[in-house]
């Protein structure tokens, strides 16, 4: 049997990294994962849910831990669509688990198999995040996660370049991206009843639209007053 060394399964894992994200690129993947594609194919969902929902449910979490393990642009477009096809509670459910997996699986890449290349390409813009892990650990990677001062796939790479146990970044992660789910979720779940033009003018859409500003406005005072009452500092 034949046995690989360490670095040669380091290098494959890497190379087939760099396949996926190639592959998704050049076939032009992304165009599928386009809010105007998901609404136009719709119904095709929704028909393909009813009949299969386990195996839809299990489709769609393993969708966005591709997208978002791979550090790949989709993950809004692909949070409102489970709004869309499974509404609100049982899509919050399913973006939960996809999105902190796939967080997960982005961190426990960037650490073992990616660190050279996410040190050189964003070396300036991971100060601030290590010295912010280092010292408040995972109190600051919760306020990452509930205000988006830096792109979500940059703070899944930073965070493997860190000391911080994948375990703590995963249920941290989970934590605090659950209410920005539910947000984004509510939105697709309006989105996906839009039938025409004019529904862009409903209370509800409007409500929803009018959550995904203000919600970080929100948490961003929230963080800063129990900040200011625990001394932990500003962000």
């Amino acid at each position: 049997m034949m046995v690989w060394s360490p670095a040669k399964r380091r290098f494959l894992l890497v190379l087939l990294f760099a396949l996926l994200v190639g592959a998704y690129f050049y076939f032009d993947l992304g165009r599928y994962l386009a809010i105007e594609e998901i609404k136009r194919s719709l119904s095709q969902l929704e028909a393909w849910r009813s009949a299969h929902p386990f195996l839809s449910a299990g489709a769609y979490v393993a969708l966005y831990v591709a997208v978002t393990g791979l550090s790949l642009p989709g993950a809004v477009p692909v949070s409102l669509a489970g709004g869309a096809i499974f509404g609100l509670w049982l899509g919050t459910a399913l973006v939960s688990v996809g999105s902190t997996l796939g967080a997960t699986l982005a961190c426990a890449a960037s650490r073992y198999l990616l660190r050279d290349w996410v040190q050189g390409r964003f070396g300036q813009r991971l100060t601030r995040i290590n010295r912010g892990v280092e010292q408040e650990g995972g109190f600051y990677l919760f306020t990452l996660r509930l205000i988006p001062l830096f792109p979500f796939f940059l703070i899944n790479l930073a965070l493997g370049l860190t000391r911080m146990r994948l375990w703590t970044f995963l249920w941290v992660s989970w934590l605090g991206m659950l209410p920005g789910t539910l947000v984004f979720v509510n939105a697709g779940k309006e989105l996906g009843r839009l039938d025409s033009a004019s529904g862009i003018l409903s209370p509800r859409l409007l409500l929803s639209f009018a959550l995904l500003g203000i919600f970080p406005l929100v948490a961003r005072r929230i963080i800063q007053w129990y900040r200011r009452r625990t001394g932990h500092g500003e962000i």
